[in-house]
């Protein structure tokens, strides 16, 4: 449990383990998620130890009031904190105390009244479908393998083709290939979800495979490098930066913004959000929400460059 260096009771720290652990065993959550509620929590228990001159157990929590609340969020953006990491963190320390509530029978009624500040959501910055297919092109010959121009586009496919993250399409293996018309993909907190395969990804795939000049066996990664190992983010980001920067495209144009492109071109043509929460791998229905406003907020934009009265 990593609580950055803070010092906890005994009893906090305990209480503080086994919530993550019952985190890891019922939700599935990831190692990254469990360290950053270790340390949002230990960093508000630690905080309310200096606030009352020492830490006083896990039935401290029970004493808290809202000033009590108040004076932490305070503090926290007093020490830099944005608003976006302290509804975070608010978050974390309100699903420890509920439950812990729950076991040791206690009111937690002002830390769940507290109220997280509010921020504006960043929405995705899709590429269009002109441009994302023009990308797709365009890595194919900025390498100077040809076989690597095949991968890169192969990869990019996969991105906006199926929607996956670009760690889901570096975690498949030779055993993948070549691909089927279904993708079985373990996503963020071990979460399996199936994802069809369109022809083009298939194909793009298949000529891949077949020019790569390094053995892919069945365990190893079916994406390699220059040298053999395997290919990682930071290739696929230097392979999209090249290919923004030649088509002129903004910054916003990551190997992240593929997998919304493919979220919001499907919504455009009419997909269900649900289904789309599916093939994305989201938790909750509200994460595939903002594909909405996207759709919404481009709608607009095309509205207000066309309608004559926009130009009054």
């Amino acid at each position: 449990m990593n609580t950055g260096g803070l010092h906890l009771s005994a009893g906090q720290r305990d209480a503080l383990q086994g919530w993550l652990d019952s985190l890891r065993a019922l939700d599935g959550a990831s190692r990254h998620t469990l360290d950053a509620y270790a340390r949002d929590v230990a960093g508000f228990l630690g905080f309310m130890a200096l606030h009352h001159g020492g830490a006083q157990g896990v039935g401290q929590l029970a004493a808290l009031g809202q000033s009590d609340m108040r004076a932490w969020m305070a503090a926290e953006r007093a020490r830099g904190i944005g608003a976006r990491s302290l509804a975070r963190s608010l978050s974390a320390v309100k699903g420890f105390a509920s439950w812990l509530a729950e076991r040791q029978g206690f009111d937690i009624s002002a830390i769940l009244a507290a109220r997280a500040p509010k921020f504006a959501r960043n929405l995705p910055r899709p590429l269009s479908a002109s441009d994302a297919r023009q990308v797709i092109d365009r890595v194919e010959v900025q390498s100077a393998a040809d076989w690597e121009g095949l991968r890169d586009s192969a990869v990019v496919t996969l991105l906006y083709g199926c929607g996956l993250r670009v760690s889901e399409a570096l975690s498949l293996s030779g055993r993948d290939a070549p691909l089927r018309d279904v993708l079985r993909i373990i996503g963020k907190g071990g979460k399996e979800r199936l994802v069809p395969v369109l022809p083009v990804a298939r194909d793009a795939v298949a000529r891949y495979v077949a020019a790569c000049p390094h053995d892919i066996t069945p365990d190893g990664a079916l994406f390699r490098a220059h040298r053999g190992g395997a290919l990682s983010r930071h290739d696929v980001a230097r392979v999209m930066r090249g290919a923004r920067m030649q088509l002129g495209l903004p910054a916003s144009a990551t190997p992240h913004a593929l997998r919304h492109s493919f979220a919001t071109h499907l919504l455009a043509a009419g997909g269900d959000l649900r289904a789309i929460q599916e093939l994305l791998g989201h938790a909750s229905l509200q994460s595939t929400q903002v594909y909405t406003a996207v759709d919404a907020t481009r709608l607009m934009e095309v509205y207000d460059a066309a309608h004559p009265r926009a130009h009054g």
